[in-house]
């Protein structure tokens, strides 16, 4: 048994889908057409069988009727050469029998139902040649039974006809069935077939542009296959946009890249020369080279961070986002001394812990903060606020400086994006996306908006899990 199965498996595998689909659905119909001619069959046969015995009934009524007092009575003529109905009398005691023989069938149940230790029964029978169905049943009053036969070759005829052209019937539906089974393979099959050439064209190509086409018609009328197309054109339009990202990413990256690394390599030579170079021309080339190798560094270090989407989930632990805002804004204060940071925490977000990379949500807050002050005036304050509700915790940067153009607000947190009144500043425009991509990492919510009054606000919501 376990053979078969095996043997069973290895074949479907074998076999392409279209194939095991049509081979399903031809199997079905034709299953039931064959059932139902079946069942057809078995009805007409039951049908005209029971009409034959209804008309003995009859016959057998009508014979008592007529024939009440007529005693032991031998078989007509017509029992000799059955053309219609023939019909005899039979006594319960042998020893009453008439003296002629009779022309049907006697047997011990025929002389239990004259004594009436017996039912009325059918009988299939040949006389003469002929096929009969024989009907026995008890003379009332009497301790005779009357036997009333009826040649059956005409049901016989009518139930072989039925037979044939119930096959001729079935055999058409099988055929039938085959044709809309392979129909219904390739209709039912072919946006599969269409996702399956865009994926093979896609994997030749490397061009995730491609898409599936879709039958025209409401989102409402769409079957499993249209859904499936939708989703796999979704998850190719996902695709295109990761491709697209990551060469911009190595674009942009390459782009930044060239400037200070073209500084390094002109320092470099420079420092290579240094014996035609005075002291102070020495010092400085070298603290040029210096100050570029940790610009280029940090801006390497940021694509590092940038190219992982999540946080090792080793690394993650029961963090109090308070504590780390107090810590990231004195080391604020250290980096900005001309700046001045207000921290407000509300009471009941002080103690409140969620799960989380303590570094990385330090460094969240600190390119929050480092943004903040970049944009301060001198002397201008940064204001830092977490409060607590039910289910999240709320924290804002603000800073008091020109704030962010309508027209820039929705590329902040764009990678290398730098704003025209940003471009005359140090960085890398790397540090809001960065942060964003943490702030995602942790299932946060990070984003910039215009502070009233002025300056730009950015608001960091993080979820609380319930106790």
């Amino acid at each position: 048994m376990t053979g078969t199965r095996g043997l069973g498996a290895r074949w479907r595998r074998r076999r392409p889908l279209r194939a095991r689909l049509a081979l399903a659905a031809s199997s079905a119909v034709a299953l039931v057409v064959v059932g139902v001619c079946a069942a057809a069959f078995v009805l007409i046969d039951y049908q005209m069988t029971r009409q034959l015995e209804r008309n003995l009934a009859l016959t057998s009524t009508e014979v008592m009727r007529e024939r009440q007092n007529w005693g032991p009575t031998p078989s007509d003529t017509l029992c000799q050469y059955p053309a219609s109905s023939c019909f005899q009398i039979v006594p319960a005691d042998p020893a009453k029998d008439p003296r002629k023989p009779y022309g049907l069938p006697v047997s011990d149940a025929t002389r239990q139902v004259a004594a009436g230790r017996h039912a009325a029964f059918y009988s299939e029978l040949t006389v003469a040649g002929q096929p009969v169905r024989m009907f026995t049943t008890r003379l009332t009053g009497k301790d005779e039974a009357v036997q009333v036969a009826l040649r059956s070759d005409s049901v016989d005829r009518s139930v072989e006809q039925a037979a044939l052209a119930l096959s001729a019937v079935g055999g058409a539906g099988v055929l039938l069935a085959g044709a809309l089974g392979y129909w219904v393979s390739r209709t039912g099959l072919a946006p599969v077939a269409r996702l399956t050439a865009t994926a093979e064209r896609i994997a030749a190509t490397r061009d995730a542009r491609h898409r599936i086409e879709l039958p025209p018609g409401p989102p409402a009328r769409e079957d499993e296959i249209t859904r499936l197309a939708t989703s796999f054109n979704t998850m190719l339009g996902e695709l295109e946009q990761s491709v697209t990202a990551q060469r911009r990413l190595v674009a942009d990256a390459s782009h930044e890249l060239r400037t200070p690394l073209t500084a390094l390599r002109t320092n470099a030579e420079l420092l290579a020369r240094a014996g035609r170079l005075t002291d102070a021309q020495r010092d400085r080339a070298a603290a040029a080279l210096g100050r570029q190798l940790r610009e280029v560094t940090t801006l390497v270090n940021d694509l590092i961070e940038l190219a992982r989407d999540e946080e090792p989930q080793p690394l993650v632990e029961q963090v109090r986002p308070a504590t780390l805002l107090e810590h990231a804004v004195g080391v604020a204060r250290e980096h900005w001394p001309e700046i001045t940071f207000t921290t407000a925490i509300d009471p009941a977000a002080a103690a409140v812990a969620v799960p989380g990379v303590p570094p990385r949500l330090s460094r969240l807050l600190s390119n929050l903060l480092d943004n903040a002050a970049k944009f301060s005036p001198p002397g201008g304050p940064v204001d830092t606020e977490l409060t607590f509700t039910s289910s999240e915790l709320d924290l804002t940067v603000r800073d008091h400086g020109p704030g962010i153009a309508e027209a820039d607000l929705p590329h902040v947190f764009d990678r290398f994006y730098r704003a025209e009144a940003a471009r005359a500043l140090p960085g890398s425009g790397l540090g809001l996306a960065m942060a964003r991509q943490i702030a995602r990492a942790h299932d946060a919510e990070l984003t910039a908006e215009r502070a009233p009054g002025g300056g730009a606000l950015f608001r960091l919501r993080m979820p609380v899990p319930a106790a």
